[in-house]
């Protein structure tokens, strides 16, 4: 029973980092926007960790599949569209409004499609996880400052679009992981925890780019899948015309 426990409690760690994160957001100040996004951060390690602590200890159910979901769509979908709505589009009236609601019915729509599809290719995500794309938001606010505000409007539309989108990105929660490796978890979140409190200024922008270039990773393969498609009909097309 304790077992069955340990991952839902991890999922929960998930779900208060992003409420935290919402009520530091509405306090405005810099420092605390700065940790409202290391709040996102290590909430996606903490979502890392669930699913692969849940295999670990065989303990995977219906209930954390839903809790599961449940608390992405407060940490990665909420919590950043509400970051953004603090430093950007909270000037923009119902504009504002409506662009700080699409971003998590974005989120839910993919987490809903994950949850009901019936694929067994655990290879790719179809879509950008929203795991990824609320960490990219919540980042991403902290620029406010260096790129006019269209530019974050934007990145935040382009992100909504790529979770509902069918471009396929790799899955890495499937990459396996020794049972003897599993001691280094706590060190983890204790590494991610330090280095948020030491560096709250610089940590959120390192995490950035590498999610940025995930973002853009699935992107790029998608166009060179529809090039090489493009090629191949334009191919047969001219064997037919012969």
């Amino acid at each position: 029973m304790i077992a069955r426990t340990i991952p839902n409690l991890f999922t929960v760690g998930n779900l208060f980092l992003g409420i935290i994160a919402m009520l530091l957001a509405f306090r405005g100040e810099p420092t605390d926007l700065s940790y409202a996004a290391i709040m996102v951060i290590i909430g996606m390690v903490f979502d890392g960790l669930d699913g692969r602590l849940a295999r670990m200890l065989n303990a995977q159910s219906d209930f954390g599949k839903e809790l599961d979901s449940l608390s992405d769509i407060v940490t990665f979908g909420v919590a950043p569209a509400l970051i953004m709505y603090v430093v950007v589009l909270g000037d923009m009236g119902w504009t504002g409004i409506l662009l700080t609601g699409l971003f998590p019915i974005c989120g839910a729509l993919r987490l809903a499609r994950f949850n009901s599809s019936t694929s067994g290719n655990t290879g790719y995500f179809v879509g950008l996880p929203i795991t990824a794309a609320g960490g990219v938001l919540a980042t991403l606010a902290l620029y406010h400052n260096a790129f006019p505000p269209i530019y974050l409007v934007l990145s935040m539309l382009g992100l909504s679009y790529l979770m509902i989108s069918n471009i396929k990105y790799p899955n890495f929660k499937k990459v396996g992981i020794p049972r003897s490796a599993y001691w280094v978890t706590p060190l983890v979140v204790l590494i991610a925890a330090i280095m948020a409190v030491r560096f709250p200024a610089q940590f959120p922008m390192v995490v950035f780019i590498p999610l940025v270039f995930y973002a853009l990773y699935g992107v790029k393969k998608n166009v060179k899948r529809m090039r090489r498609k493009r090629r191949r009909e334009n191919t047969e097309e001219e064997i037919i015309n012969l």
